[in-house]
């Protein structure tokens, strides 16, 4: 039986190719750079703008009549500093209590010794698909659990997270089953070998479910505003920013029919208002992220759902 030789590819062809990919790749990938970054700058050069400058619009990548009254207007306020510090705050402990408590049960669930994974990991699966809704959520959180009003109502139901202990369960169970037994036969204990080896193992899935929870906590207003609503003492950042920018609007629309409100609102408009509310925000992100990013993409990659 004869076997026909598949003709090679030219040198000449292959190597103009090889000098082609690298430069479409490039310009690829400054357009996408490009287009993702241009909507961040522009928000920026609409928070720095003078408000009234700012309704003629076509504003580009740097403000046209540079201003600071928007994040005077937000920041003269007091209030904005405790509702930071509860933000802030909460954050920080959500993440370490979920980080802790989601980390140690994707641990037991991960153990083929343990009769009852299967049935509790499908129970918990159930959750994330059959949820009762928001008015029975409320009622547990604020009459049975009585956590209404209270710091508590932000920590205690977020302390736990199904997805995320799928994500780590499933990065622990590719760990080398060796190094659980041979911590084992050196007479370790459950605990000793989850927060001495598996633990240290497990920086970079845990650093990603930490982005997770501390960007859903950082931006949440919601729970704020079922919970904490009249207690100024804890509103979160988030919802006193919205509420910033309620009444930023409500001013805009009194200005449309009173001459002493136009002239209020001169140089803070809702759209700068808007803008600069969103900088506020996202800086602490901005400033966490590239601690993470190099445990963010190998952590779902490592850590995602295998079939």
């Amino acid at each position: 039986m004869s076997v026909t030789a598949v003709p090679s590819m030219p040198k000449k062809r292959r190597k103009r190719q090889d000098r082609v990919f690298p430069v479409v790749n490039a310009f690829v990938l400054i357009l996408l750079m490009f287009i993702t970054l241009y909507p961040v700058v522009n928000t920026v050069a609409y928070s720095f703008n003078d408000g009234t400058d700012a309704l003629r619009g076509n504003i580009g990548l740097w403000p046209r009549v540079f201003s600071l009254k928007s994040y005077e207007s937000i920041l003269s306020d007091s209030s904005v500093y405790q509702a930071a510090w509860i933000s802030a705050s909460k954050t920080v402990i959500i993440t370490l209590l979920n980080l802790f408590w989601t980390g140690m049960l994707a641990f037991a669930l991960s153990r083929r010794e343990y009769v009852l994974r299967k049935f509790i990991t499908t129970v918990m699966v159930l959750t994330m698909y059959v949820n009762a809704g928001l008015i029975p959520n409320y009622l547990l959180i604020s009459k049975t659990l009585n956590l209404a009003k209270s710091y508590w109502v932000y920590i205690v139901p977020t302390m736990f997270s199904c997805f995320n202990m799928i994500v780590i369960r499933t990065y622990i169970a590719g760990l080398p089953d060796a190094l659980v037994e041979s911590a084992r036969i050196d007479g370790a204990g459950d605990i000793r070998v989850y927060w001495q080896i598996i633990f240290p193992l497990c920086t970079p899935v845990l650093a990603t479910v930490a982005l997770f929870v501390a960007v859903g906590s950082w931006n949440s207003w919601f729970d704020t505003h079922l919970y904490c609503g009249g207690q100024k003492m804890l509103h979160s950042l988030q919802y006193l920013l919205k509420m910033k920018l309620a009444t930023t609007q409500a001013s805009a629309n009194a200005a449309k029919t009173s001459a002493d409100a136009l002239k209020s609102t001169t140089q803070t408009t809702p759209i700068t208002i808007r803008c600069a509310i969103t900088v506020i925000s996202t800086v602490p992100i901005l400033v966490v992220y590239p601690f993470l990013q190099k445990y963010f993409v190998t952590g779902m990659a490592l850590g995602s759902v295998k079939g």
